[in-house]
């Protein structure tokens, strides 16, 4: 009988995948992940941990499975909370829960689970695995969750095919819908309970304030773009080779404070992220102002009026060479190459057409249509139909 060691979350994705795969006839142990208790950054006054942990026991009991905490919260204040600050002091917005997956669902919590004699571990990721021969060699897919309303590959789009190996997601094929009434019908606690809004195994975080307690506060100026600004009327010069095109195209807009008007102020460019509105306490506009770049040296934020304001848009980004990733390593692009794809750069967002391109500077994806808030330390993730072949951090 192969073993199964499930990231039980207190939540109700991870109470049913442990049932799913009771059900299929795997030896199941349920193991839950305590990511903080670092005071000196205290996220709330809540300890949702707490109660988490203590409903993912009542789900390990209700089916009858072993069940244990494991503390990784020094492994997840160095390897997640400590990038994250890093990354935001530097003008840059990470996604930890990318992060967490690769670095501690994947790659801590799988070595425990190996060293309790596991063949699998399991998640309540709604995503699927195939796995397909290539010339005599098994290669696994990580295919798009049913529920296209749930769908959460592109938080596992830094796995490597080593760890989607030893990876199972027993919820993928299932509904939102379908994992409440399988919990509901076996009395599971949290069958009603509430998705986590917050940190990845961590619990609810109002980000400004976790910043704040290592981030100092820093007054500075909230400067206004005019869409009319003559930086968005410009043209690609003739004669370009199509790297330089495409890095014309990635390439943020630089702005000045003389080029807009101060609108207020604010307590921290580091705080802020591009496509933000909430935050800026900024009235009397036409339209909402929206962020359009950030400088953390000067700790100017600038901003333009409305959704379609055209500072917010770019037909391309860049990746830096050592930040591309491939699941399919059997497809990974060599130097010239291009590929048809389809892309989304933040969680949730419709998948776009886009091309890839591969340069020694690294890969390039151009858009068919422009972009908008594409946002540095965030991840761009390509598919093909319902495949995620391979991602990076977005660079520019």
């Amino acid at each position: 009988m192969k073993r199964v060691v499930v990231g039980l979350s207190g939540g109700v994705d991870s109470s049913v995948a442990a049932y799913v795969l009771k059900e299929q006839g795997y030896d199941v142990i349920g193991l839950f992940m305590k990511n903080w208790h670092d005071d000196s950054v205290t996220i709330s006054n809540e300890c949702p941990w707490l109660e988490d942990s203590n409903d993912a026991l009542l789900v390990a009991e209700k089916l009858g499975i072993p069940f244990q905490t494991v503390d990784l919260s020094a492994e997840y204040k160095e390897r997640i909370v400590n990038y994250m600050f890093n990354e935001y002091e530097n003008g840059r917005t990470p996604n930890p829960d990318v992060l967490c997956n690769r670095e501690i669902k994947f790659d801590v919590f799988m070595r425990i689970a190996f060293d309790l004699g596991a063949d699998f571990v399991a998640t309540g990721h709604y995503c699927r695995k195939a796995t397909i021969d290539i010339n005599g060699k098994e290669v696994h897919q990580l295919l798009a969750g049913v529920d296209g309303n749930k769908d959460q590959s592109y938080f596992l789009c830094q796995l490597s095919q080593a760890q989607l190996a030893k990876a199972l997601f027993p919820i993928g094929h299932l509904t939102k819908p379908e994992v409440r009434e399988i919990a509901t019908k076996m009395d599971l606690v949290t069958a009603e309970k509430k998705d986590s809004q917050g940190l990845c195994f961590i619990g609810k975080v109002r980000l400004p304030e976790f910043l704040q307690q290592q981030l100092q506060p820093k007054t500075g100026t909230i400067v206004e773009i005019p869409a009319t600004d003559p930086c968005y009327q410009q043209t690609l010069p003739e004669g370009l080779s199509q790297e330089e095109s495409l890095q014309l195209q990635a390439k943020p807009y630089i702005y000045t404070v003389g080029q807009g008007k101060i609108v207020g102020q604010h307590q921290g460019a580091h705080y802020f992220t591009i496509g933000q509105r909430k935050g800026l306490n900024v009235g009397g506009t036409a339209e909402p102002l929206f962020i359009i770049a950030t400088d953390v040296k000067e700790n100017i934020i600038y901003t333009g009026q409305g959704q379609q304001h055209p500072g917010l848009f770019r037909q391309a980004l860049h990746i830096q060479p050592h930040e591309v990733h491939w699941i399919r390593e059997d497809l990974s692009l060599n130097i010239g190459e291009s590929m048809p794809v389809e892309v989304r750069i933040r969680y949730r967002q419709p998948l776009q057409k886009a091309t890839l391109y591969q340069f020694e500077s690294g890969l390039y994806i151009a858009f068919e249509t422009p972009q908008s808030a594409i946002t540095q330390g965030q991840f761009a993730a390509w598919y093909h139909g319902e495949e995620l072949l391979g991602s990076g951090v977005i660079s520019s």
